[in-house]
């Protein structure tokens, strides 16, 4: 009789779940689908995916139908230079990041002599060719690694895939704080770039985070896009781990949720304070903020009691009275 053979207790080893990155097909993009004149950093379209941009240029960013053929994939991020910047100043940057709590990456083993090895593999496009650098921040502990790729044709899709050794030095915290940030460098000014690219675990300098960066800001003609983007633990990479839209959408939850339809309910409370609660469609990382609603919401809005999962005393409404309620509003745990 054949004895079937056992897999090894690696995290690796199971299907699911392997991808690292969350929403990395770029299809859920709850603040909305396009966002003009980006000049500074935030969270803008696509779920999970933060720019980082400080005086390059100015961008429209955009959840993208423009896929590589015959992968799987409906949606891109698109970045769209629409104010050109060909000088960079010395502290300029833009990139294009993911933020990783450390209590999901403690299988890892980083800060032992097991420490695994990391692969990233995505799709890239862009009619700017030349050297692009990808870099992991180690927050927890000051270091970092990087690896450039190179964009060779124009306006063509190009899969690429980039390995990242062990560290063996420093372990991530065990918390939902940022332990890993995952960098796309799109343009650098000399802070960035007057180093050497390490390859290598270091400590964190910043002028070797992207050496050898093009200047995606250095004209209005210049677009980029991304999908299918993946890190998983290994030397190799596997084929995109595509989930269901209702599960990459609660992973997305975890972090923002944009409300419609959410009545609060309460009382009065101290005279003309309103106190009022809006339940959450998925538990969130931490306490989250509040903000932007619309209904009777008052002159003031926060979140002074309530907690990561919502419920009662979780709102409260400066000015108002037994009648006020929110409608729409955004709920952002974010890291």
């Amino acid at each position: 009789m054949a004895i079937s053979k056992i897999p090894s207790a690696g995290f690796q080893d199971n299907v699911k779940f392997r991808n690292i990155i969350i929403n990395g097909d770029m299809s859920i993009a709850q603040r909305g689908t396009s966002q003009a004149s980006i000049t500074s950093a935030g969270y803008y379209t696509v779920d999970r995916f933060r720019t980082a941009i400080s005086s390059l240029g100015t961008f429209t960013q955009s959840q993208d139908s423009d896929v590589p053929s015959g992968q799987g994939f409906t949606t891109s991020l698109k970045m769209d230079c629409t104010t050109a910047d060909a000088s960079p100043s010395a502290s300029d940057q833009l990139l294009i990041q993911q933020r990783i709590e450390g209590q999901n990456l403690q299988y890892l083993k980083k800060g032992t002599a097991n420490a695994e090895s990391l692969t990233l593999s995505f799709w890239v496009k862009s009619n700017k060719t030349g050297t692009y650098v990808a870099n992991i921040l180690d927050n927890d502990n000051s270091r970092q690694i990087s690896n450039s790729y190179t964009i060779n044709a124009s306006n063509t899709w190009e899969k690429k895939t980039l390995t990242f050794a062990g560290d063996t030095t420093g372990v991530f915290g065990n918390d939902n704080n940022t332990s890993i940030e995952l960098n796309f460098w799109l343009g650098a000014g000399s802070t960035y770039t007057s180093g050497t690219l390490q390859t290598s675990w270091t400590s964190t300098a910043n002028a070797d985070l992207a050496v050898g960066q093009v200047n995606l800001a250095d004209s209005t003609s210049n677009e980029w896009y991304i999908t299918g983007v993946q890190l998983e633990a290994g030397t190799t990479a596997s084929d995109f781990e595509f989930l269901p839209h209702d599960v990459n959408e609660n992973r997305c939850m975890r972090y923002f949720e944009y409300t419609t339809g959410a009545n609060s309910h309460g009382g009065l409370y101290a005279g003309t304070t309103y106190i009022g609660h809006v339940f959450y469609k998925v538990r969130k990382r931490t306490r989250p903020t509040l903000s932007d609603w619309t209904g009777t919401s008052g002159s003031t809005l926060n979140n002074s009691s309530g907690g990561d999962r919502g419920g009662t005393d979780n709102m409260y409404y400066t000015n108002q009275n037994a009648g006020a309620y929110v409608i729409v509003g955004k709920i952002d745990a974010e890291l």
